[in-house]
């Protein structure tokens, strides 16, 4: 809290007062549940690009806007907000702590094992490296992308009983899969990552969509009217595609057009390029 004091949005601003609306009526569709109506729940927008949020286990819920920024819709940030609410009501903070207790203890007789054998310094520091990268790539980080996996599962069931269009879900990892081609932005491989790559999580979410639709249902929500996001939004990348080919081809064809002229004239033909950011299309 000390760290973003400074930052807080206050709570007269309107993304302050949408991001708190969002939230309060996912917890008001889930009160039925013991771990959520239980929590004093308080909201914090805090001024930030990072594309983030979280929620601390007494029920200190943190947004960036950043991430307010990321998002289409209120459908989009339901889900986001409810996989934060996920992680708290099913302890994966603790969780966590106590899966990397163990490790250290039975990272601490593998040492003690290793200068039992061979009582040297060099040899020591060499297995205690060795011990701490494998226990991060091999346990740690696959621990904390099944965590995530199921906080999308159990949040997406949250937004599904909030009436939310979970279709939605699954097209935020797209967007950020796809914004990522775009910037060219490098991309850690997923077994490298605490987080399932957004492809994956993508992949993911579509396979619990119908599920997450049933439980809709049975929360008598109104139907979803309008065309399925993920349709929509395929098309759109198609579009967008298709546009820049043509772009790209017509930019081809008048530099080589000016290639043919002969090298006098070139010299008085002024050429200007002009690359926009495809995000700007």
């Amino acid at each position: 809290m000390e760290e973003f004091k400074n930052d807080m949005l206050t709570e007269k601003d309107a993304r302050y007062l949408a991001a708190k609306e969002v939230f309060s009526h996912l917890i008001e569709c889930n009160k039925d549940i013991p771990e959520i109506s239980e929590i004093s729940w308080v909201v914090h927008v805090v001024d930030s690009p990072d594309i983030n949020a979280f929620v601390l286990p007494n029920g200190q819920v943190f947004i960036f806007t950043g991430l307010l920024n990321s998002v289409t819709d209120i459908h989009q940030l339901a889900f986001l907000l409810g996989h934060e609410i996920a992680h708290a009501v099913l302890g994966h903070a603790v969780e966590k702590a106590s899966f990397v207790h163990l490790l250290d203890f039975l990272g601490l007789i593998f040492l003690t094992m290793i200068w039992a054998v061979c009582p040297r310094d060099s040899l020591a520091l060499l297995g205690q490296w060795i011990q701490s990268k494998l226990q991060e790539y091999m346990f740690d980080r696959p621990y904390s992308r099944t965590l995530e996996a199921e906080a999308d599962k159990v949040g997406l069931q949250f937004a599904a009983k909030a009436c939310v269009d979970v279709r939605a879900s699954s097209v935020f990892w797209q967007q950020m899969k796809f914004a990522d081609v775009l910037t060219d932005h490098p991309k850690l491989p997923e077994w490298l990552s605490t987080h399932p790559s957004h492809g994956n999580r993508a992949e993911h979410l579509d396979r619990l969509i119908p599920q997450a639709l049933k439980i809709r249902e049975t929360c008598n929500c109104p139907p979803l009217s309008g065309p399925d996001p993920r349709e929509v939004f395929r098309l759109t990348v198609k579009h967008f595609l298709e546009e820049s080919e043509k772009e790209d081809l017509n930019i081809t064809v008048k530099k080589q057009k000016v290639d043919t002229l002969p090298i006098q004239n070139q010299k008085q033909i002024p050429l200007t390029y002009i690359v926009e950011k495809r995000t700007d299309s």
